[in-house]
């Protein structure tokens, strides 16, 4: 095995992750750090301009409240996320965010963000919380400002370098430690303050894409469940971590339907053409309160068209040919002008893909879809673990000051471990953040991480750092031992390599814990069984092997994902309710228990072992 290198880094406070969460904390750490005369480092196991979720660009802000103009208030978008959650909603820190939102997407368009306005200069709207804009290069340019906030400030961004895990001192957290995955260097971070802001989780489950189009997902495949393996390492308590979300999204190439439903006003049917939204809709008396207001919640949704799929009525389609149409109607009395609108609508059809998911747009033109003419099949997709679209597991983080709130221990979004802290994907409960949600959020974090600092000035300790990089480089060690023992270093009785640990993750995921094999259902003995199996996983985590840094790499992430994958299950196990049908749904367990589980279900893993608690769910007084 190389020798590899120990560089220790120290700072201020350290931020691991390069997404919208972590550039909102870079240029608003930067600017306090710079007032205090500390130092910021910011850490990214990939290129910063193209990391997270909005790394291949975006087509719409999904959270932009415009409560200055009197559009909406703060109030109805906490009831909206509230709703969306089933009732299971950090009120709290879903105001915080709403009320920040707004500052950040005018940051984005002073940065240069092409937002789409109209005849009077206003946010053209896709729906009530979103506004369209031409965002191809929307991380490029959050990034860049983030980037000269950091420089300006004499703060450091350190690309390609993987952050396996904390360091502790004690119960605060004393930094990070992890390895470049381009040089034979390990690294060692201390830091007073962290933010560990590394996104969700994919590949968790077993995708609907595999053979050739495995990788394929609606979530960006190199987010690995990092946040979560971090917190959890770390002693923090993690909340919602049932709640994974499944996207409807057009077939195969994952393309966003948001923009059909909001801004085209298409229809959802089955293939003999019956729209299951109304056809089904007494069944939302099933799920009442939440069942029964506008807009219905996601799952909800979801779970309507898979009655229909159940029912064999499937595959499901978007009906994009009807919706061009009728948009294009308005203008049937003048020949020139129908003309113009429908080539405007056919451009903004295909724009809406070539800005965030360029496969759709590829798969559409080999498959003979023109979507002015033709329907085109939608499908649920495998589960993803996301604190900031619809979903909401994450982190149990401290409360704002000034809001009115049981859960809150200090400094707001630090998690329950001193010195921690998160946003995004990363904390959980607060779900529709989206983008500019989690850049707000990430502002948020940044601020108050140096707040943390200023009232706690000292360094923790590191500990054994040696002990942290045996452990980390174990992979490489173990496959340079065993690797010349046979005749294909892919099969050896001394070691497993990363994607076929990845693979078993993911086949007891899909067939325990209601995976797109199991139409998304479990029950208490699939998921008793289920950790059964992760568990003989887990030991045989201690047998990963890595050919580079490369596998290294993915060792870890596999490593993380599996840490992910146990919080859900216990978490689903421990609820005993179906509450997100949809998302999943507890065969044994069929209807929801507004008196029994209307609360948060928050997990904590120490010394070794697993703790579950329930904690009530208070909601502000909006």
């Amino acid at each position: 095995m190389p020798n590899f290198e120990t560089v220790q880094v120290t700072t201020d406070l350290l931020i691991c992750g390069g997404g919208m969460a972590a550039a909102g904390a870079a240029v608003e750490a930067a600017y306090w750090a710079k007032k205090n005369g500390l130092k910021v480092t910011l850490v990214d196991k990939a290129a910063f301009d193209r990391s997270g979720a909005v790394a291949m660009g975006l087509s719409a802000i999904n959270e932009y409240i415009g409560y200055a103009a009197g559009d909406n208030s703060l109030e109805d978008y906490v009831k909206y996320v509230r709703q969306d959650l089933m009732g299971i909603a950090r009120d709290d820190l879903v105001y915080n965010i709403a009320r920040h939102v707004d500052g950040s997407v005018h940051l984005f368009e002073k940065w240069g963000l092409p937002i789409w306005t109209d005849e009077n200069g206003k946010f053209v709207r896709e729906g009530r919380w979103q506004i369209m804009i031409n965002g191809e290069s929307y991380k490029v340019i959050v990034a860049e400002a983030a980037k000269n906030a950091m420089k300006d400030a004499g703060c450091d961004i350190i690309e390609r370098v993987f952050i396996v895990g904390p360091i502790m001192d004690g119960e605060r957290v004393a930094g990070a430690y992890g390895f470049s995955t381009r040089e034979n260097k390990f690294y060692v971070f201390n830091a007073k303050a962290t933010i560990a802001v590394m996104g969700g989780a994919v590949h968790v489950f077993r995708p609907r894409s595999v053979g050739e189009g495995l990788g394929r997902s609606w979530y960006p495949p190199f987010n690995s469940g990092s946040t979560t393996y971090f917190t959890l390492q770390a002693g923090a308590e993690m909340t919602c971590q049932e709640i994974r979300f499944i996207p409807v999204r057009f077939k195969d190439a994952y393309g966003p339907v948001g923009a059909w439903f909001l801004l085209f006003k298409s229809r959802a049917t089955s293939a003999t053409g019956g729209e299951y939204m109304a056809e089904r809709k007494a069944e939302l008396n099933n799920w009442a309160p939440y069942g029964l207001v506008k807009p219905i919640p996601a799952n909800l949704r979801n779970y309507l068209g898979m009655l229909d799929v159940d029912a064999g009525l499937g595959p499901l389609y978007m009906e994009t040919a009807e919706a061009i149409q009728k948009l294009a109607d308005a203008f049937k009395d003048d020949p020139k002008a129908f003309k113009k609108k429908m080539k405007t609508l056919e451009n903004e059809a295909w724009e809406d893909f070539l800005d965030m998911t360029c496969s759709q747009a590829l798969l559409w033109a080999s498959s003979n879809i023109y979507p002015e003419q033709s329907r085109s099949e939608i499908a649920a997709c495998e589960p993803y673990f996301i604190g900031s679209h619809s979903g909401g597991s994450g982190a149990w983080v401290s409360g704002p000051e000034d809001v009115s709130t049981p859960y809150k221990w200090g400094y707001g979004n630090m998690t329950t471990t001193k010195g921690l802290f998160t946003a995004g994907d990363g904390s959980g409960a607060s779900s529709h953040k989206f983008s500019s949600g989690s850049h707000a959020e990430g502002r948020f974090a940044g601020k108050e991480a140096v707040r943390f600092i200023l009232d706690n000035n000292t360094l923790p300790a590191l500990g054994d750092v040696e002990a942290l990089k045996a452990k980390a480089l174990a992979p490489l060690a173990r496959f340079e031992e065993f690797s010349a023992l046979s005749t294909d270093p892919l099969l050896n009785p001394n070691y497993i390599r990363p994607m076929q640990f990845m693979f078993r993750l993911q086949k007891i995921m899909d067939e325990y814990a209601g995976g797109v094999v199991s139409a998304f259902k479990t029950s208490d003995k699939l998921l008793e069984r289920g950790l059964e199996l992760l568990a003989m996983l887990q030991d045989d985590s201690g047998k990963l092997a890595a050919n580079g840094v490369y596998e290294l790499e993915r060792c870890w992430e596999n490593v993380h994902r599996m840490w992910q994958a146990e919080a859900h299950v216990r978490t689903i196990l421990f609820r005993e309710e179906t509450r997100w049908p949809g998302y999943y749904f507890r065969a044994d367990k069929p209807k929801m228990d507004e008196a029994n589980w209307k609360c948060f279900v928050n997990c904590t893993f120490k010394d070794g072992k697993w703790e579950m608690k329930k904690v009530p769910v208070v909601p502000m007084d909006v």
